[in-house]
């Protein structure tokens, strides 16, 4: 089972869609482990954003990303990853594909409402940069039985 992180950007939790981000996640069938809002440091903006240090709009993202609180959700399920990041949509929000929470709520590059974990091994890193392990909980879901089928709960 998989573990992916989300983060519900401050548009989003500007414009009122927390709940309709977790919505979709929900429907789609998939668990949620760990919940809380937080304010991101510019330690934590660093770190989680150093691949566009560089970037002549770095300021920029620094400057949205701690304007406001943001949400931040860790979701499990069997290649949870891809999944989500078909819900989310791509990131230049204005051409993501409708039905996608981008593709549906967003029309921005950067404010665009959402951020989910794009491998396996990013989403270690970020869960463990969010969250420690006493704040994620375990639990069986019991509609696993009927989102997944028998081979995908064993294996």
């Amino acid at each position: 089972m998989e573990r992916s992180l989300i983060i519900i950007k401050p548009d989003a939790l500007q414009r009122g869609l927390v709940g309709e981000i977790t919505k979709r996640l929900e429907q789609k069938g998939l668990k949620l482990t760990a919940m809380k809002m937080t304010r991101l440091s510019e330690d934590v903006i660093a770190e989680h954003y150093a691949h566009l240090a560089d970037k002549p709009f770095f300021p920029a993202i620094k400057a949205f990303m701690s304007s406001t609180p943001v949400v931040v959700q860790i979701w499990e399920g069997f290649e949870v990853i891809e999944a989500i990041r078909i819900i989310a949509g791509i990131t230049k929000a204005r051409g993501a594909d409708a039905g996608t929470i981008r593709g549906d709520l967003a029309m921005s590059y950067q404010n665009n409402v959402i951020h989910a974990s794009d491998t396996v091994e990013n989403a270690e890193i970020e869960v463990k940069r969010f969250f420690s392990e006493d704040e994620i909980f375990e639990y069986d879901k019991t509609d696993f039985a009927h989102v997944y089928d028998d081979n995908e709960r064993k294996g």
